[in-house]
């Protein structure tokens, strides 16, 4: 898994010691199902929204599983104990005008042109935050207008890049060139030749949101799921989508379907006379 995980793993495992330490349970064959379920509950008491609650019990769980592996524990007390459910929302995305809007920045200078690359990648093939924090060089093809991305799983997919993505990403290139010691792998990096960080991408990000005068504050998931959107209305290739998004299962997909669906229901009400509301 990746380091990411473990880490939210580790502080999931760490609250369940706390927890337990201050009850005065100091063996894990002292956790039964009653307590799994007490923790969950008191952890929802305090604030904790349903998904972290769903992925606190999906690190308990392992913990168990491995246990019961290794024949230390025979029986696994996480059987039969259950989430509160997590309501699923739409994501947010941009219309259209908002995407040029945002795109629409001064690339006259070394972080202008950087950002602007940053946002035409996000925009023409839909990445995860983390994959175009790690992408090198030498994962993009100009020639095809392609990019190769390593995404969650350690899987590869092949998203193209529009053309507009690859003009801003040569002029950042000519520029990265001159960086530091020019020995720099990583696509974005700062005006001293240092790979920019997930923060630091999410920051530039908002702060262009504010500085084009979009009416909200954007981060790079809306522009990622705009992309899906936007791909999705004009195509209806649902399958296609996922490719591109590099999602594993279809129904994660789906989600864009009824984001679509509230498109056509808008337009409808807007538009049909019978839908229409009297003056």
């Amino acid at each position: 898994m990746s380091a990411a995980t473990v880490d939210a793993y580790r502080r999931d495992l760490e609250c369940l010691q706390r927890w337990a330490q201050a009850r005065d349970l100091e063996r894990v064959d002292q956790l039964g199902a009653t307590e799994i379920r007490a923790f969950a509950a008191a952890e929802h008491r305090r604030g904790l929204n349903p998904r972290s609650v769903q992925r606190r019990l999906s690190a308990i769980r392992r913990l168990f599983r491995h246990l019961r592996q290794r024949g230390l524990i025979q029986q696994d007390p996480t059987q039969g104990v259950r989430a509160p459910k997590v309501r699923r929302r739409l994501p947010e995305t941009l219309d259209i005008e908002q995407v040029l809007a945002l795109l629409d920045i001064p690339d006259d200078g070394e972080l202008g042109a950087r950002d602007r690359a940053i946002l035409e990648l996000f925009y023409a093939s839909g990445l995860r935050v983390s994959e175009l924090a790690g992408l090198t060089w030498d994962e993009l093809d100009f020639g095809e207008g392609m990019v190769r991305v390593v995404g969650k799983g350690r899987r590869e997919r092949l998203v193209p890049v529009g053309r507009h993505a690859v003009s801003a990403l040569r002029r950042w290139q000519s520029i990265h060139r001159g960086l530091g010691d020019g020995q720099e792998r990583r696509v974005f990096t700062s005006l001293a030749g240092k790979p920019l960080g997930v923060r630091a991408i999410q920051k530039r990000v908002a702060y262009w949101s504010e500085r084009q005068g979009l009416d909200q504050r954007v981060h790079p998931h809306q522009l990622r799921h705009s992309f899906a959107s936007h791909l999705l209305e004009s195509s209806g290739d649902l399958r296609a989508v996922q490719e591109l998004l590099g999602h594993a299962n279809l129904t994660t997909t789906q989600i864009y379907t009824h984001l679509d669906f509230q498109h056509l229901a808008k337009v409808y009400d807007q538009s049909h006379p019978r839908a229409k509301k009297p003056r």
